[in-house]
């Protein structure tokens, strides 16, 4: 018991959270849960369940230089579901704010008039965007950057047009992506600064 006393207060304060506090309590069935379940059971979405379980799971070291480099590429582009996230999704996501493609707002984005155009300009069909039967531009809080990125219709259709334009390549295994040189001269040229 010595030196526990220190930590207790840590301890609580982690599970002090009701997201926390369900995904715990749902764990502890003993039955391994996917994330996307224990934000359901926790009533939250799964960007937010993300972040509540990274808070509370202990932190794993990197054992092997293979293992780094795959964390790092996560890190700097990946795919979140159908959506570019990572350094290049903030950093997108940053650009197309700075330029007044987007407005912030509550929960998401909104596509300004200037940036319908500019969106047109880069190869988007902004109609389709528009009517999909989804969230237009909602903010998707990145695991690893901790700040916004774009989901929702607009957040497909840009990178489908990265990878249609090659910027950016699936890698054949898991959800990091590579970005080519001809994708670092054109996210630059979007006022995307990466690393």
């Amino acid at each position: 018991m010595a030196g526990m006393e220190r930590d207790l207060p840590a301890v609580a304060a982690l599970i002090a959270d009701p997201s926390r506090a369900a995904m715990l309590d749902a764990l502890l069935g003993g039955t391994p849960l996917a994330a996307g379940e224990l934000a359901r059971r926790a009533g939250v979405e799964v960007a937010r369940a993300l972040e509540a379980l990274a808070a509370i799971a202990p932190e794993r070291r990197t054992t092997t230089l293979r293992a780094w480099r795959h964390g790092e590429a996560l890190r700097t582009a990946r795919s979140c579901y159908d959506h570019l996230a990572g350094r290049a999704g903030v950093g997108l996501a940053d650009a197309l704010v700075a330029q007044g493609v987007l407005r912030p707002g509550d929960g998401g984005f909104a596509i300004t008039p200037r940036g319908a155009d500019r969106l047109g300009e880069l190869g988007l069909d902004v109609g389709a965007v528009l009517a999909a039967r989804r969230a237009t531009a909602r903010a998707c809080v990145d695991w690893s950057e901790r700040r916004p990125h774009v989901a929702g219709a607009l957040g497909a259709a840009l990178l489908d047009e990265l990878l249609r334009r090659r910027w950016v390549q699936r890698r054949p295994e898991g959800r990091a992506l590579r970005i080519t040189p001809a994708g670092e001269e054109g996210l630059a040229g979007l006022g995307v600064r990466l690393p």
